[in-house]
């Protein structure tokens, strides 16, 4: 089970921490999966999922 971070999607996606939260706070990206005090997580395949859809030549299987 991998899961993700705002620290982690920047990293993946090479955006700053602002532009993280702006993309992470729209409706069309994947609700987290859980919300605890050091910030909201969610699950990498959603993310990943995202990527192949919003995203698809930073995805990491374009096949996929």
């Amino acid at each position: 089970m991998r899961l993700m971070g705002q620290t982690e999607i920047a990293a993946r996606m090479g955006w700053s921490r602002q532009r993280t939260y702006i993309v992470t706070g729209r409706r069309e990206f994947p609700a987290p999966r859980w919300e605890l005090a050091m910030g909201k997580i969610w699950w990498a395949e959603d993310v990943e999922a995202w990527i192949r859809e919003h995203r698809p030549e930073l995805a990491e299987d374009p096949e996929s």
